[in-house]
């Protein structure tokens, strides 16, 4: 027999014999299986933790860019919160002293969860750049909506509500960029909606914006939302609206603006009930305390 012949009947041999081998056991096949599943399963267990944990950092990175949630500027009070219907908000709400004031803004990325919140780092620089500069509401958002559309086509559109408010005259200067009508509930119960300005951001690139003015006097209640408190359903597909929202701002209209605030927010909760919410919420309160 030559060399190749035996190598040719050894090959032939180990086919039948490999043929010919009983298989695994059934259970050990399911045993092998499972724990290739385990595996599997630990892995995804590990890349949710670890997106979870991003996902909190993130929230708290968005915590820091916004404003205390009570702060106290001689004789006012202002109170400000943000809840997102997913992790990361796209709704933002900044306090920043200038030129002896203070400037506040409301922001609403349009959209919302992961996607919005991303944006909002980048419109919170972008309102803070300009009030490095300027104190003028009107500019600073007229600066704002210009660096905006000059992005690349995937930057989104966004509603801003920017005021200065001076403590010791009490005036408030506003500029309404798109945002839902602001309410001041004045004292003696006189109710005035502050919507000067002009279209939401980033749509038009020389959009003209103009300036609202208001004097705020002891007593008088101020109070600027998202559209996702006035937007929120009930089971019958009701909105909250703005006629819900001026009758829970007069019946809190004595208590103090961190009291209003989450006056508001229960009653969005109690009307929404078992209905979950579909948009971030943000809302702005200034008191004046003098009476």
């Amino acid at each position: 027999m030559s060399y190749s012949e035996f190598n040719s009947g050894l090959a032939t041999r180990r086919a039948i014999d490999i043929e010919d081998a009983p298989p695994l056991p059934r259970n050990s096949r399911n045993r092998t299986r499972q724990l290739e599943l385990d595996l599997k399963v630990t892995s995804l267990q590990k890349d949710y933790a670890d997106l979870h944990t991003a996902l909190i950092e993130a929230a708290q990175v968005h915590r820091r860019l916004c404003a205390p949630r009570l702060i106290r500027h001689g004789d006012f009070e202002i109170a400000s919160e943000t809840f997102a219907v997913r992790h990361v908000p796209g709704d933002f709400v900044t306090a920043d002293k200038r030129d002896g004031g203070v400037i506040l803004a409301l922001g609403d990325i349009c959209g919302k969860g992961l996607a919005a919140g991303m944006w909002i780092t980048h419109f919170v620089g972008l309102v803070g750049a300009h009030t490095s500069v300027n104190s003028e509401p009107e500019t600073i958002v007229r600066g704002v909506n210009r660096d905006l559309f000059r992005m690349s086509s995937g930057a989104p559109l966004a509603s801003l509500f920017l005021a200065k408010l001076d403590p010791v005259t009490g005036r408030l200067d506003y500029c309404n960029a798109g945002h839902p009508p602001a309410l001041l509930l004045r004292a003696d119960g006189h109710l005035e909606s502050l919507s000067e300005g002009g279209p939401v951001l980033g749509a038009i690139p020389v959009a003209s914006f103009a300036r609202g003015c208001v004097d705020l006097r002891g007593g008088d209640l101020f109070l600027v939302c998202s559209d996702g408190i006035l937007e929120s359903l009930d089971n019958v597909d009701q909105e909250f609206g703005y006629e819900r929202l001026e009758a829970q701002l007069r019946s809190a209209q004595m208590e103090s603006a961190d009291a209003v605030l989450f006056s508001v927010l229960g009653a969005v909760q109690d009307f929404a009930a078992t209905r979950p919410l579909a948009d971030d919420m943000s809302l702005l309160v200034i008191r004046h305390c003098s009476l």
